[in-house]
């Protein structure tokens, strides 16, 4: 027992810094949401579904009579792509903005 204890007291643990990294905050996400109005039928899923409250419903009208939703607080977008995966017409998309930190 005593050559055991000996033995690992004479292994040289080597101990490095701490590597600095971004805060979970920092790092997180953004992204640009864009309408393709003409496709939109205004189902308002991507308005409802967004957890972050990026989109409302407007006033305007696209050239087939449906209400159109509009972008109030792009800053919020995470880039988690909720709206486009539920739009049925494909008529919004998302963009990750790179490069950017809070």
């Amino acid at each position: 027992m005593f050559e055991e204890s000996k033995r690992m007291e004479s292994t040289d643990m080597k101990t490095e810094p701490a590597v600095q990294t971004q805060s979970r905050a920092a790092r997180r996400s953004h992204g640009r949401v864009f309408l393709l109005a003409e496709r939109c039928k205004g189902c308002r899923f991507c308005v409802e579904f967004c957890p972050r409250q990026v989109l409302a419903m407007s006033d305007r009208f696209n050239s087939k009579g449906y209400h159109i939703p509009m972008v109030i607080a792009e800053e919020q977008c995470t880039d988690c792509k909720m709206c486009e995966l539920l739009c049925p017409e494909f008529a919004i998309y998302v963009v990750r903005i790179a490069g950017e930190e809070l």
